[in-house]
């Protein structure tokens, strides 16, 4: 099995790090802050407190981080020790065209880069129930289908590189744009008498079932915001994604400019305001109020 350096141990990487270990492969993990790496090590995961030395220690190298600008700083920290035959598997959420950039820098050191953005959730991290996106050659993304099978129910190859994070992006676009229209469905049916609780199981089944209806109505009806599901800044960075890539593509889409309008408002507003009845709708109880 090759080795596995991961970088990032946030809400997804860790529990990803936990089934790349429970599968057996030789893994080396990294993160900014010491906590995190404190807790790895505490589960028996073998820490570094340098990329260089991941790189290094490393034949696969798998992020998981916050942002692009993020993804593109540990990309120009890691080049310099790159070598020939190394692969870059990015689970990230970031813009196509820095995932290019990234994958051009690291080329030239001779290692290849696949953008493997994933959809399901922390419990989907936590279950191996993942789905892949993934952009990137095909040798590449075959070659990256060992360690991704232990943390994914589905890998499909999108084409290139960057395909994978255009497809997270409609992804999330979706997903984002949901949860706001859940929130608002709830708030409608409480405004009228009616026990939204019951939303989703009066609902399931039929045409406006879905399984973040499943997960969200039930939550914002009991205004349950933890364990936390998405930030609200997570989402809006996806949204703010979406935007810049339909305006590069002249690819109109009102609804998801709608759903960041409004979800913006919401995190501008800060956690927990007011009463439940004023609080705008928009993931409240959906486990976002960490804006």
């Amino acid at each position: 099995m090759e080795r596995i350096g991961f970088i990032g141990l946030g809400l997804m990487g860790l529990p990803l790090c936990r089934r790349l270990q429970a599968a057996g492969f030789p893994l080396t993990v990294w993160n900014r802050s010491a906590d995190k790496l404190e807790q790895a090590r505490t589960e028996g995961m073998q820490t570094t407190t340098s990329l260089v030395e991941l790189a290094a220690s490393s034949d696969i190298l798998m992020l998981c981080i916050a942002d692009g600008a993020a993804v593109q700083s540990v990309a120009t920290q890691l080049t310099p020790a790159l070598r020939t035959g190394q692969l870059i598997i990015d689970l990230s959420s970031i813009d196509p065209d820095t995932t290019r950039r990234c994958a051009e820098l690291v080329r030239q050191q001779g290692a290849s880069w696949v953008d493997a953005p994933v959809s399901g959730g922390v419990k989907g991290a936590e279950q191996g129930t993942l789905v892949v996106m993934a952009g990137g050659s095909a040798a590449d993304i075959q070659r990256a289908s060992l360690p991704l099978q232990a943390l994914s129910q589905r890998i499909t190859r999108m084409g290139e590189v960057g395909s994978g994070q255009v497809t997270k992006i409609c992804n999330q676009l979706i997903v984002a744009a949901n949860a706001m229209l859940i929130a608002e469905a709830v708030a409608l049916a409480e405004n009228n008498g009616v026990d939204a609780s019951l939303l989703a199981p009066a609902l399931a089944g039929g045409f406006a079932d879905s399984l973040p209806l499943q997960i969200l109505a039930p939550r914002m009806a009991a205004r349950q915001a933890e364990p936390v599901q998405w930030k609200v800044a997570t989402l809006l960075k996806d949204l703010d994604n979406a935007g810049q890539l339909s305006k590069n593509s002249q690819s109109a889409t009102p609804l998801a400019a709608l759903a960041s309008q409004l979800m913006r408002l919401h995190a501008a507003r800060g956690p927990r305001h007011g009463r439940p009845q004023q609080r705008h709708p928009a993931l409240s109880g959906a486990g976002a109020s960490a804006c």
